[in-house]
């Protein structure tokens, strides 16, 4: 008998907190043959079991070598999710998009969740990684001829780079041609709107929306 997509959620769920990288691929697969939609099967259920291991680390129940094999878990499951996420075909030249987490931050979960979404929402994206020179943002952009830039970070302790990137926009004189999106658990509107970003999204499906309204194609 066919499992319910709760069922399968759940199992997705229970897979990245129990570290099963092989077992996910199995569950992720049914998933994908039962018809349920792939973007459920990512944000409510590997990530959702994400977030569980998260909090075992937060509870010290877990340590970091747990939660990167839940990652691991986690990114086996959105290989085989992925491909089935809704395309979405941008009319004309795509928008350029760089995207990364601030120097001294090495958390880049969030980020890489982030980057799929806008990667198939149909954005050129450019991946900078995690723990970038807040140089690299500004030199990338010019680069390649971004509109928006992404940054994210997980700690307190770096949350300023995202101002002085802003800055360093300012100094070269391309502030008002790079729109400016920032993310992570300690950022929050009111510290976007402090340090001049022009946008901020608690998680990666209302930073799809974000950036669509941002680059005026919503």
């Amino acid at each position: 008998m066919a499992k319910s997509k709760e069922e399968l959620l759940e199992k997705l769920s229970e897979c990245v907190v129990e570290m099963e990288d092989e077992e996910v691929v199995d569950v992720a697969n049914e998933y994908v043959e039962s018809g349920y939609p792939a973007l459920d099967g990512i944000m409510e259920g590997l990530v959702d079991g994400m977030n569980k291991a998260s909090d075992l680390y937060d509870e010290e129940e877990y340590f970091v070598t747990d939660l990167l094999l839940c990652s691991d878990a986690m990114y086996s499951g959105i290989d085989i999710l992925k491909p089935h996420l809704p395309v979405e075909e941008n009319k004309g030249e795509k928008l350029k998009i760089v995207i990364g987490v601030v120097e001294g931050d090495t958390h880049d979960i969030g980020k890489n969740l982030v980057k799929i979404m806008l990667d198939t929402a149909g954005f050129e994206m450019y991946d900078l990684g995690r723990d970038v020179p807040l140089d690299n943002f500004v030199d990338k952009a010019i680069e390649v001829g971004a509109s928006l830039i992404c940054m994210s970070t997980l700690m307190t302790t770096t949350m300023d780079g995202m101002r002085i990137v802003i800055e360093k926009l300012k100094e070269k004189g391309i502030r008002d041609n790079v729109k400016v999106m920032v993310g992570g658990s300690p950022i929050s509107q009111k510290y976007a709107n402090e340090i001049g970003a022009d946008g901020y999204s608690a998680n990666a499906v209302g930073a799809v929306k974000l950036a669509k309204r941002l680059a005026g194609i919503s």
